[in-house]
Formats: structure tokens, sequence, C-alpha cells
């Protein structure tokens, strides 16, 4: 095995809490100050940053599960620990502090396992966009995601905002939410293709649990494969699609889990993936 791959599963991280699910194949990322409805500070974006670049080398970890403790899912930025730091900044450091938060979202795109975010409650700033550039979001009824940056005085662009909440529920819907900062409702979240799914609160933690389980069942290899050409191809054309896919397809028919799947459906049995 390449020298740079490692398992995940006692990794310790100091701002938020880190645990395994289903024989250490699902990692849950759970952001832990509910008093304050998780925000995030300096050290939390760097800290989840890294998190999700050595996610790429795990050798253990299928699936993530993010969410939020007690009754929220994430404020966004501290406004005292971060926003008011920020006023006093000069533009280099400025700058360094929008690419790292960037960098967050660009790691979570660049990691090969799927994320299920679960939101209940607030999902708001930064961590609307958490939200935004995981994979799958499951919510409750209750979930209310607001893209606030106007509502502090600064633009809608903020951690890729402008260029995924349009893919994600199309350029109106998006520049309204963006230009107001108000929030969108979980029944519009759901109809606009935010949420794939809306769950009452005690089934959101199951369902999103259950579903992570599902894909960490699933050929691993080809799961990361496929999030790869999502995100990569909405910078191709059609024809540089299709050939991508084309190699991409004929890479994972190298795989063991194809002859495994062939092997289960010749013998009518369900396939064992492995991930390899």
């Amino acid at each position: 095995m390449a020298h740079h791959r490692r398992p995940m599963a006692d990794t310790r991280p100091r701002t938020f809490r880190w645990e395994t699910r289903d024989g250490g194949k699902v990692g849950v990322i759970t952001l832990d100050r509910p008093e304050r409805k998780n925000p995030l500070t300096f050290d939390s974006y760097a800290e989840l940053r890294d998190l999700f670049r050595a996610l790429v080398y795990a050798t253990d970890i299928k699936v993530l599960v993010v969410t939020g403790a007690g009754d929220n899912f994430c404020s966004g930025g501290d406004v005292h620990e971060i926003i008011g730091p920020l006023t006093r900044m000069t533009m280099p450091e400025l700058l360094d502090f929008t690419r790292m938060t960037g960098d967050l979202v660009k790691a979570m795109r660049a990691c090969p396992q799927p994320i299920v975010a679960a939101v209940d409650g607030v999902c708001a700033g930064a961590g609307a966009m958490i939200a935004l550039a995981s994979d799958m979001r499951l919510g409750t009824p209750r979930a209310r995601t607001a893209f606030l940056f106007t509502r502090v005085g600064l633009a809608g662009a903020d951690m890729g905002a402008c260029t995924l909440l349009p893919r994600m529920i199309g350029q109106g819907r998006a520049s309204e939410l963006l230009y107001t900062g108000r929030s969108m409702s979980a029944e519009e979240g759901a109809a606009w293709g935010f949420f794939n799914a809306l769950h009452e609160l005690d089934a959101l933690m199951p369902a999103a649990h259950a579903l992570a389980e599902q894909l960490a069942a699933g050929p691993t290899f080809a799961h990361g494969m496929t999030k790869k050409l999502l995100h990569q191809e909405w910078n191709m054309g059609v024809d540089e699609a299709i050939e991508a896919e084309a190699q991409a397809q004929a890479i994972c028919m190298q795989t063991r889990d194809f002859r495994r799947a062939y092997e289960a459906f010749v013998d009518k049995k369900k396939p064992r993936f492995e991930g390899d």
C-alpha cells in the first residue's frame, strides 16, 4: 500500500467532534458549540480544511456525515471571534483568511468520499456553504438556510457561493438569496433541489446514517470517480465530458469491485463491494 495512505479513525480534532460508525467506514463531523449555534472560528476553519485534505489519503473512511450539535447546524463565522478581528486586519491578512475559507470548500470537493450534510435549524453564512459544498443534504422542516454575507456589508460572493448555488438551485433563485441574505425555508430548499429530502427531527440523523452506510457499502473507488467527474465536468464541453467519462469508466472496469458485481450477478447474489 502506498506510504502516504493512512487510517483516519483515530483523528483527534480540537475544534469539533469526530467519530466513526459502520465499522469505521463512516466518519461523522459534529460542529459542537451548541450554545452559540455552532459558529466557526479561525482555528475550526483551518482544522476542517486540514481534515478534508487528509481524507484524500484515508484508507478506512468511505463516507462522511457533517452535522451540528444541539438544535442548529452552523451559524457561520463567529461574530466576536472572526468578524470583529477582520475589521482590524490588513489587506494581505484579509486575503489569507478569505483564501483559507475557500480552501475548505475546495478540500470538501476534492476529497473522494461522498459527504452527507444533516441540517437542522440555523444553517447560515459559512455554515450554508459547508452544506452547499457537501454532496447531499438532508434537512428538517425547521431548517433555515441563509447566505447572510450582504447582512454584514459583504458581497454574496463568498467561498464559491456565486458558482455553487446557481448550479444547485438556478441563477434567479440564487441571485435572490445572495442579494437579500434572506433565509430559504426547508420547503423551498426541498422544492428547489437544495435538500435531497426532509425528515422530522428525530428521523434526521438515522436517515443520514442510513444513507451514509448505504454509500459505504457501495464501490468506493467508483464513488470517488463519480464525485471527481461531477466536479470536473462543470468546466467541460459535452464532447470532452463524454470522453472523460469513457476513460473513467474504463478505469473502473479494471477494479475488483466490477468483477465482484458480475460474479454476484451470475450467482444471483447481492455483490459485496470492498472498495478496490
